[in-house]
């Protein structure tokens, strides 16, 4: 296992200070949750730091820098190219950070969209990127926050529901990873 404090510094090289602390926001909320639901807290610890690894690349170069890797590329990401920071941050996670963990990668992978059928980590980083205490905009956090320590299924059908609401309303290109993300929660709902 890559070592974290390493990973810290480098990563802290590359972004700017306000994305840096929300990674380490993402970071310790990942481990808290992984604590809680007796996941490997190291692995959290790393993914949740690596999460936005690849946001220091500016939003209108971000699809010239994935045709460039050949990384495929989405109606949905073409018209709001910040969604590929996340499968381009699966490519900086191990060029530069020396990742090769499947699970880091895959919550790394999906911490944007989310997925139907997300592996317990894919869940954490998801909902620990949502939750993380710099977070406030919000509507129900506090209610959100409770929610991510009773049941991951439960708060994920919560997120998602409340995502897809957020983008609807103001008429933003929905990824169809969550809309089938949220068919697959949505049985969970806590309502």
């Amino acid at each position: 296992m890559s070592d974290f404090n390493d990973l810290r510094t480098q990563l802290k090289n590359s972004l700017d200070k306000k994305r840096f602390y929300h990674s380490l926001g993402v970071s310790d909320t990942a481990c808290a949750l992984a604590m809680r639901y007796g996941y490997d807290m190291d692995k959290a610890r790393i993914a949740g730091l690596l999460h936005d690894c690849a946001r220091f690349i500016p939003v209108d170069k971000m699809i010239s820098k994935a045709q460039k890797h050949d990384i495929p590329i989405s109606k949905e990401e073409m018209a709001n190219p910040i969604l590929l920071h996340a499968k381009l941050g699966v490519l900086y996670a191990k060029r530069d950070y020396g990742i090769n963990d499947e699970e880091i990668l895959g919550s790394i992978r999906w911490h944007t969209t989310g997925k139907a059928d997300m592996s317990i980590l894919e869940k954490i980083i998801y909902i620990a990127d949502y939750i993380e205490p710099g977070r406030d905009k919000q509507p129900g956090l506090a209610e959100v926050r409770k929610l991510a320590f009773e049941d991951l299924d439960k708060c994920m059908a919560r997120i998602l529901g409340d995502t897809l609401n957020y983008l609807s309303g103001r008429d933003r290109a929905i990824d169809s990873m969550t809309n089938e993300a949220y068919k697959f929660y949505e049985k969970y709902g806590s309502k």
